[in-house]
Formats: structure tokens, C-alpha cells, sequence
């Protein structure tokens, strides 16, 4: 795919990473959104257009093809796989020029009846997932005349396994509890790199996986902002803010986190000791809160917003995202399904429903976003407040390594 779409896709991200004040755990991916707000800006006018646009970060004459570009583009990466799914109230005209620049199987029908609608909804979301997205992110399918929704579903295995081990924190937020600990030791001293940013020194580390695609561990200073420490880390991990690699490091502390001598060894090559944690994070993202920073505004608000999708007035009903990611001694896998509901244009909007589900997991917080090693592009994003705590009654190597589904 092409740098630009890399670089705008990339900027969304980088955007929704600083918009996060919390530092809870989290998980997100601009991947699986930037194509459907694509295919939306392609169908809107009027200001809903511009805004869009805005967010995009390209123009809205170009959206639709560049979005065909990057699904072309994720179908090529090795371990990921990815979907795109429309559903229409039956009745519903779809503009044909709109409706053509779909792939191919995309289109389902809304029956509404509520309990077959999502069932339906939850078994395309269950199926494109692996098991790993449970439900469609839509809280009431009867008011939808259209569902609009994208499945990412990624699965990575190391090119150097973890040893699972038992960890206990002496200081920070874990201290004195045993948590489910992973140890590796390699003579790779250039995959930990520290960075000089606005914000001060931050360590990233970079974990290989098969198939092209890397896990990027970013630990900042403990008074930086979550989001901002996440955001730099992206500019790191994917070359647009240098590090100075392992190998240069002065000795001392020159990062958070890294401890640079000189020691007696058996061995005369260099070693590099990664200890980090198991981690499963989960989350639930309702768009609308952040509506400006995807350029909804205008579009949730009563009006025929999307002449360019269907001759009925459309507007943005509800826009949601459910994902989730885990890190285990074997590898790492994260799935995300994004959906935006579209309700009639015209007329009082239908109650909200805000279900919001944060499941926390993880060591001393830290983000990681997982990214194409070819291309640059972030497919997942997040950060780790919690670790996964160290089963009872094992003893070193007794951790279930990636669970499956």
C-alpha cells in the first residue's frame, strides 16, 4: 500500500492515542475505523462531508478508492485476516455507484426483528474474529436502517518464544504480588531503542513476530500522560522520531526501564535480558464520545447527511468499536470489529444506550501498538495497566502459553 495511505491511517491513530487521558488498560485499532469513515465520507455531503474529510485526512473524493486500497493492502499481511460487512433494512435504495465500490459478499439484510438481527450481527462478528468478539458493537439493531462494519482479527506468533515465569514486582504498582512474568534472553541488543521526545526519554522495545508483523512494548516516564506516551511511541516504533539502539546506549539508566553495565559473562557476545508480563486487554469504545476526532459531528446530528449512499435521508445513529488483544509467551493476537449504525435522517433520534466495558490486565503500565514491519502501519494500539496474574500451584514454564479459541 501506498506510504500516504499508511501515513493518514497512522495519524488517526496518533490522534485517538492522544485523545486517551485515562490510564486504564485499553486497546484500539484506526485500521479496522479509517475504512468505514472512508466509505461514509464517499456517500456524505455538506459539512458532514468536510468533516469527515477532516478526519480522514484526505480528500473526500478520494476515500472510497483509498479505502479499496488499504483493505487490498491488509489482505496481504501474514496473520491477519480482515472483513467488511453491510447490512440494509430491506426497502432501504442504495445508490448504485456507491453500493458498487463494495467487495464482493459484503451485503446482508436487517430483518427487524431484533432477536434475528443480532444473532446475525453476533455471528458475523464471532466468525471474523476467531472467537475473540463475542458481539456486534451495535446496542439496538431494530433502529438501524443500515449497519456498516469492519472485522480485524490478528494472530502472531514469535520468532523467539518467552519463557513464562513467575514475577514479583519489588516496587510500582505490582509490588508484592506474583504475576505471570516473561523472561527472554538474546545477544539482539538493537531491539530495545531509547528516544529523546518532548516528553522525556522513552524506551521501546520490539518483540518479532512471523509473518511481517511486530509487537512494539513503549514505557515512558511514570508522569506522562498515558495518551502521549502512546502517540510518541508510534512516531518511534514506525521510524518518524529516532532511538538510539541498544548497542550505543551509554551505561547507567539511559530509559525507563533499562540498566546498561558491563558484567563478567562465560559467553564473549553481548546479551539483552526482556522481562516483561502476560497481558489480555479488552475494550469498548463508544465513537460518539470522540465525535469531532472522527468527524461525526455534524453526522449524528438530524439531516440527510449521505445523499450519496441512499435517496432516504441517513444519519449516523451510533458508531462503536469492541476489541481486544493478548500477549503470551508464544505470541500475540487482536481482534477488533468496528460498526456505525446509520437511522433515518429525518425525525427525533432514538434513545443512546452507553455501554462501556473495560477489562484491565497487565505489569507497570506501559502501551504497545503491533505493526507491519514492511509498510509501517499500526494495526492495533493500547495500553497495559494490569498483568495476568501467576497461576497457583505451578512452578517456572507452567504458563499456558496463547490461548485458543
Amino acid at each position: 500500500m501506498r506510504n500516504s495511505t499508511v501515513r493518514t491511517v497512522n495519524g488517526l491513530t496518533r490522534r485517538w492515542a492522544r485523545s486517551l487521558r485515562s490510564g486504564d488498560s485499553t486497546v484500539f485499532t484506526a485500521a479496522g475505523l479509517w475504512p468505514l469513515l472512508a466509505l461514509l465520507a464517499d456517500g456524505a455531503d455538506g459539512p458532514a462531508r468536510d468533516e469527515l474529510a477532516d478526519a480522514l485526512g484526505i480528500p473526500a473524493g478520494e476515500a472510497a478508492a483509498t479505502a479499496r486500497e488499504l483493505f487490498e493492502g491488509l489482505a496481504g499481511i501474514g496473520g491477519l485476516e480482515t472483513a467488511l460487512g453491510l447490512w440494509t433494512r430491506a426497502g432501504l435504495p442504495l445508490r448504485e455507484r456507491w453500493a458498487a465500490g463494495l467487495p464482493e459478499g459484503t451485503r446482508g439484510t436487517l430483518t427487524g426483528v431484533p432477536d434475528a438481527d443480532r444473532a446475525a450481527l453476533d455471528t458475523w462478528a464471532k466468525e471474523r474474529t476467531g472467537g475473540l468478539i463475542e458481539k456486534m458493537p451495535v446496542t439496538d439493531p431494530a433502529a438501524a436502517l443500515m449497519v456498516l462494519a469492519s472485522a480485524l482479527a490478528l494472530d502472531v506468533s514469535w520468532l523467539h518464544p518467552f519463557e513464562p515465569v513467575p514475577q514479583r514486582p519489588a516496587d510500582g504498582p505490582w509490588a508484592g504480588r506474583t504475576v505471570a512474568g516473561l523472561y527472554r534472553l538474546t545477544s539482539s541488543l538493537d531491539r530495545v531503542g531509547v528516544a529523546q521526545t518532548p516528553a522525556g526519554p522513552l524506551t521501546v522495545l520490539q518483540v518479532g513476530g512471523e509473518a511481517g508483523v511486530d509487537v512494539h512494548l513503549v514505557r515512558a516516564p511514570e508522569e506522562v500522560d498515558a495518551g502521549e506516551a502512546l502517540a510518541l511511541g508510534l512516531d518511534v516504533s514506525t521510524g518518524v522520531v529516532p532511538a538510539l539502539p541498544g548497542d550505543l546506549l551509554p551505561e547507567g539508566t539511559p530509559g525507563p526501564g533499562v540498566t546498561v553495565g558491563i558484567v563478567e559473562a562465560f559467553s564473549p557476545a553481548p546479551s539483552l535480558e526482556v522481562s516483561t508480563v502476560a497481558f489480555e486487554v479488552a475494550a469498548e469504545h463508544d465513537l460518539t464520545e470522540r465525535a469531532p476526532l472522527f468527524g461525526l459531528a455534524t453526522a449524528l446530528r438530524d439531516g440527510d447527511h449521505f445523499p450519496g449512499i441512499s435517496a432516504e435521508p441517513l444519519a449516523v445513529g451510533e458508531a462503536r468499536q469492541s476489541a481486544r488483544a493478548e500477549f503470551h509467551a508464544e505470541g500475540f493476537r487482536a481482534a477488533a470489529v468496528t460498526a456505525v449504525a446509520m437511522r433515518p435522517g429525518a425525525g427525533p433520534p432514538p434513545a443512546k444506550h452507553r455501554v462501556r466495558r473495560i477489562r484491565v490486565a497487565f505489569d507497570r503500565p506501559f502501551g504497545f501498538l503491533a505493526v507491519h514491519r514492511a509498510s509501517g502501519l499500526v494495526l492495533a494500539a493500547g495500553r497495559v495497566a494490569e498483568p495476568l496474574p501467576y497461576p497457583a500451584g505451578t512452578g517456572p514454564g507452567g504458563v499456558v502459553g496463547r490461548p485458543r479459541p
